[in-house]
C-alpha cells in the first residue's frame, strides 16, 4: 500500500536527524571496536578463544541491556539531554581504556564503552519527538544508517593500531584506537549540542506504569525477535567475520577489515531505502522481503565456500539485514507513535543482546558444528523468525488490525 506524501521536515528536525545520525555513526564505531583492537589484545595477552569472544561481546552486553531505561529517560526527559549525556560518559571510559594493560581492567572499562551503544533508542527516541509519524520510516532509517560506525573501525583501526610509535606521550598500538575515538566523542558531542535545538519540555501526564504498558504486548516482543535476526545478527556477524577472515582463509588484518567492510557497508546504508520503501508501501511487505533476501544469502553459506563467493554472499545477507532493520523499527513506529523510547528501547534491547549471545554462540557450536557455524545458526534463526512474522501477519489480517498508517 502506498502512502500520500508528507509535509516537509522543519529545520530543527533536519538538525535532530542530521547531528544525531553522525553521533550515532561514531558511537557505533566505538561500541564495535574490539571487533578489530581485540585481535592485538588477543596477541599481547596471549587470550584464549573464550577470552577474546568474551571481550568483543561484552560492550554489547552493556550497550543492549541499558536500551530501555535510556530509551525511557529519552522519552521522560528529551532525547538530545540524554544523547549528550551518553556520549561524554562513553568518551570517558574510552579515554581510560586508552591507558589500559591488564585484561581484568580492559573487560571492566568494555562494559562502560558499551554505553555506546545505548545512543539507538536515544536517538530513535529523539527523532520521533521531531519527526512526524509519516515521515518516521525514512528519517529513523536515516538515523539507523549510523550502524555504518562499524565500517569506519573495520577500516580506520587496523591503520591506527600501527600509526603512532611507542614511546610517545599518547598512548601507541591497540590504545591509540580508544584514544583517538574519545577526542572524536567529545568533539561530536559539543556540536551537537551547539547546533540542535533545545528538548521541548514534556508533558508529565503518563506514568511510570503507562510508559511501561506496551511492554506486556506479545507483539512487542515478537518485534524484538525479528530485531535479533536484522541487528542482532548484524552485530554478531560485524564482529565474528574480522576474526573468521583472519583465522579462516589467513588474511592479514587490514584486509580482514576492509572485507567486513563490505558486509557492513549494505547493511547499514540500506537502511534509509528500507524506511523509504516502508513509508511508501508498508513495513509488512517489505519486512517479508528482506527475511526472504537473507534466507536466500545463508542457505549456501553453510558450505565451505573460496573467499569470492563468501564475500558476495555476506553482502547478500547484508543487504537483507539493511533493509529489515528500517523495516522492523517502521512497524514499532506505527503501532506505538508516541512510545518510541520506550517501545524502540525493549526492541533494541533484544536486538542488542542478540548480538552479544550470538557470538558465545557461534564459539560454544563450533568444536561440533565447524566451520560454518555461525551461518547454520543464523539460518535457522532467520527461518523460525520469518515463520512467526508471516503467522502473526496474516493473523492481524484476518482480524482486520493494523495501525492507523499502514
Amino acid at each position: 500500500m502506498t502512502h500520500s506524501a508528507a509535509a516537509p521536515l522543519s529545520a530543527d528536525a533536519r538538525r535532530v536527524v542530521a547531528w544525531s545520525t553522525a553521533g550515532f555513526t561514531l558511537m557505533f564505531a566505538v561500541w564495535v571496536m574490539f571487533a578489530i583492537v581485540a585481535l592485538p589484545i588477543r596477541r599481547q595477552l596471549g587470550l584464549s578463544d573464550a577470552q577474546f569472544a568474551l571481550l568483543t561481546a561484552i560492550p554489547v552486553l552493556t550497550g543492549s541491556l541499558l536500551r530501555l531505561p535510556a530509551g525511557l529517560l529519552a522519552d521522560r526527559l528529551g532525547g538530545k539531554t540524554v544523547f549528550l549525556w551518553v556520549t561524554f560518559v562513553t568518551a570517558g571510559f574510552a579515554l581510560a581504556l586508552a591507558f589500559a594493560h591488564s585484561y581484568g581492567v580492559i573487560l571492566a572499562l568494555a562494559l562502560g564503552v558499551g554505553l555506546a551503544g545505548v545512543s539507538f533508542a536515544v536517538g530513535n527516541a529523539w527523532i520521533a519527538q521531531w519527526v512526524p509519524a509519516a515521515r518516521q520510516g525514512l528519517a529513523l532509517g536515516t538515523f539507523g544508517a549510523g550502524n555504518a560506525g562499524a565500517s569506519i573501525t573495520k577500516l580506520a583501526a587496523p591503520l591506527l593500531v600501527g600509526l603512532v610509535p611507542a614511546g610517545l606521550l599518547i598512548p601507541s598500538g591497540w590504545q591509540f584506537v580508544p584514544f583517538v575515538f574519545s577526542l572524536l566523542l567529545v568533539g561530536v558531542g559539543l556540536l551537537t549540542a551547539r547546533f540542535t535545538p533545545a528538548d521541548t519540555p514534556r508533558q508529565a501526564t503518563r506514568t511510570l506504569g503507562d510508559w511501561l504498558r506496551p511492554l506486556a504486548a506479545a507483539q512487542v516482543w515478537r518485534f524484538g525477535l525479528y530485531y535479533v535476526v536484522f541487528f542482532g545478527a548484524y552485530v554478531a556477524l560485524s564482529l565474528y567475520l574480522p576474526k573468521f577472515y583472519v583465522d579462516h582463509y589467513g588474511l592479514p588484518l587490514a584486509e580482514a577489515g576492509l572485507l567486513t567492510a563490505l558486509f557492513i557497508f549494505p547493511a547499514s546504508l540500506l537502511r534509509p531505502l528500507g524506511g523509504h520503501l516502508s513509508d511508501r508501501f508498508g513495513p509488512r511487505v517489505v519486512t517479508v522481503a528482506a527475511f526472504a533476501v537473507m534466507l536466500l544469502g545463508l542457505l549456501p553459506l553453510t558450505r565451505e565456500l573460496p573467499i569470492a563467493p563468501f564475500v558476495l554472499l555476506t553482502t547478500v545477507v547484508g543487504v537483507g539485514m539493511g533493509v529489515g532493520k528500517a523495516s522492523t523499527y517502521t512497524l514499532v513506529a506505527q503501532w506505538y507513535p508516541g512510545q518510541m523510547g520506550v517501545v524502540g528501547g525493549l526492541v533494541g534491547l533484544l536486538g542488542g543482546l542478540g548480538g552479544f549471545v550470538l557470538p558465545l554462540t557461534f564459539a560454544a557450536l563450533a568444536p561440533s558444528l565447524g566451520a560454518g557455524t555461525a551461518f547454520l545458526t543464523l539460518l535457522g534463526l532467520t527461518f523460525v523468525s520469518a515463520l512467526v512474522f508471516l503467522a502473526s501477519m496474516l493473523r492481524l489480517r484476518a482480524l482486520g488490525r493494523q495501525p492507523s498508517l499502514v
